[in-house]
This record gives C-alpha cells, structure tokens and sequence, in this order.
C-alpha cells in the first residue's frame, strides 16, 4: 500500500514535457515487499508488449489496441511505464485517432525504438483474417506521443508476404532494417527481412527483402548477444482464452539475415523447427510475443510478455485478457532459458536498475 501510494505521488507530480497529462492509473502487481515481485505485473491487457527505456530514466511498454472494458473503449496502443519493469502504470494511448490509410483493422504489435532522436512507432494494421494486412510507422518526440501517423510501409499485396504483420526493427552496422511476417501456408509464406531508409521511414527496394523463418513462426524479436544473433517467435494460437497454445521458439545465426538454426540444427525457414523457450503452464496459457531484452544493472537478463490466465482468460468484452507478465532468462551454452520454460509463478526478485 505505501509503495503505490508513493508511486501515484511521483506519477502526478511528473511533468508534461514527457507527453503525459491527466491522472495516471496503478495497475500493477500486488507486492508483498519492495524487493518482490509476482506475475503479472500489469492488468487486464498489454498484449504484444514492446518496451524501451527513455532519457527520462522511465521504462516505457506498449501494446495492441484492445477493449480492455473499462468504458473507454478499445485502446489505440496503451503506453504503461514503469522505473523497475515490475510496477506499471497506465498513461495515455499513443494515438489520438487510428490511422487512415486502410478502411479497416485494428492497430497491433507496435513496436518503439529511439530513431534519430525520434520516437518510432512500427505497427501492423489488420483485421482478423485480413487478406491485405500492412505495416505502418508513427513518430513522435516524446516516449509517451502523441504520435503522428505517416502511413504505410508496405501491404502484404505489395511486399508479397502474406499475412505481413507484427513489424520489429534492428539497426546493425549503421543500415537500418525492418523485420515481419505471420502465419501462412501460402508459397510466399514466412518471417522476412528488408533493409529501410536511411532515416527508417520507408522501404526502398521492397524486392530486397530476405527470409529469416518459416510460416508458422509469427512476433520476430531478434537479439544480438556476443557472436550471435537470436531469434525469437511465436507458434500456435494466441487468443483462443483458455485454450490458446501459443508458445516461443528460438534459433540463432551469426548473421543478421540468418541462416537460424534452432538447437538441433534445423533450419527455422523449414516449418516445424524451433527451440521451445517459453510454453504455457497449469494457470498461464499462451505465453508469447516478448519484447526485446533488458539487462538490469546486476547483468541480469529479463523478459516481457503477454500471457492469460486460464482461471480469467477474457475481460467483459471479449477480448483475451493477455496479461503482461515478466520472467528472468539465463544462458546456458550460448542459449537463453527461463526457468523450467514455463511462466514464473512464484514471488521472485525485482530488476535492479539503480
């Protein structure tokens, strides 16, 4: 009780040159001490979490547009932040209005990353089934936005990548690239790979694009970590409630543009390969989707992301109530593991990061 008192005090208190105005909500886990901390560590939705820590020293995690039934109806990409990856707090929603440029869908899987003293907001714009998704970019100065949309990337039609959602990007050696894809059993079906502009807000030579994984991969987050690069993404269902088996797969390369290999050496643009990293246990379903890792001050590795709980797996409208969950990950001979590959249950040990 006295920490998220405190908590709300600072939140309040904290200036508007950071895009944040009104009250903040608390919507964090119940701790029993300072030092503790018990998934899930926010509610009732952040799905597809992204996250990024801004010049403000303040951790910022964004999600899909979702209903969360709290009467403000469906979130366009809910911004949380938090000082220690454990105690979120809701802030505003990134846009103002969804963006134009297709009829219809809903704004998923942004992705933020710090650009040229910007902030980038990838994004997928789909519906269920669609069969002309897109990837898009807004940008705005402040971690929390308002963002400015700037339309489209590429359509699933354009790029011929079907299904052509969930956008992560990566800079390596000053070249800046986007990375998407989900399911698909069509020809042209996969997780791709395309070099950007030189100032990320467009794709030059959509023929460029490379693939990195088969069609039953979806959510691509790529890490580098010593001599390799890994690759994370997520198979199966995501939002069937309590019934969803979502789970992430891993492989690695010592290139950016692959080949991955998962553990046993299999290629990951053949389908069914991948190493499991994280799959769902006797009260969370569906774990995936994760953010990029964040090294806290101790050298301690941690991972966001979503998972339902299958004792509340919806929330009043419907929607999967995706929960936002938080998990340590070790290395053990070059590949990462959380512990028994299963969604923390138990109180464990805060990030430490001053």
């Amino acid at each position: 009780m006295v920490t998220t008192f405190l908590i709300k005090l600072v939140l309040l208190a904290w200036p508007t040159a950071c895009g944040i105005t009104g009250n903040p909500v608390v919507q964090g886990p119940s701790k029993i001490d300072s030092t503790k901390y018990r998934n899930p560590v926010f509610e009732p939705i952040l799905a597809d979490p992204t996250v990024i820590k801004a010049e403000d020293g303040w951790f910022y995690a964004y999600g899909t547009m979702d209903n969360w039934g709290d009467g403000n109806g469906p979130h366009l990409i809910p911004v949380v932040r938090s000082r220690n990856l454990t105690d979120w707090v809701y802030v505003k929603d990134a846009f103002l209005k969804k963006p134009s440029w297709k009829e219809k869908g809903g704004i998923w899987a942004p992705d933020v990353v710090k650009v040229d003293g910007k902030y980038y907001l990838y994004y997928a714009f789909s519906t269920w089934g669609d069969p002309d998704p897109g990837v898009g970019l807004a940008v705005a100065d402040v971690p929390a936005g308002p963002f400015t949309d700037l339309g489209k990337l590429f359509l699933s039609t354009e790029v011929d990548v079907p299904n052509s959602i969930d956008p992560f990007y990566i800079e390596e050696n000053g070249k800046k690239y986007i990375f998407w894809g989900s399911y698909s059993n069509s020809p042209t079906q996969g997780t791709y790979g395309v070099e950007l502009s030189a100032d990320g807000r467009s794709v030059p030579d959509l023929h460029q694009k490379f693939k990195v994984a088969a069609g039953d991969f979806e959510a691509v987050m790529i890490q580098k970590k010593g001599d390799y690069y890994y690759f994370f993404g997520s198979k199966e269902s995501c939002c069937e409630g309590a019934k969803s088996k979502y789970h992430i797969r891993i492989g690695r390369s010592k290139s950016l543009r692959g080949p991955y290999l998962d553990k046993e050496g299999k290629e990951l643009t053949a389908r069914g390969t991948g190493t499991i990293l994280l799959r769902g246990n006797e009260k969370y379903v569906g774990p995936g989707h994760n953010a990029r890792i964040i090294t806290d001050i101790q050298g301690v590795d941690w991972m966001l992301y979503h998972a339902i709980n299958k004792s509340k797996p919806q929330v009043s409208t419907g929607a999967n109530r995706r929960v936002l969950m938080l998990d340590k990950v070790t290395w053990n001979d070059g590949w990462p593991e959380i512990y028994n590959s299963e969604p923390g249950l138990n109180d464990q040990n805060v990030p430490i990061f001053r």
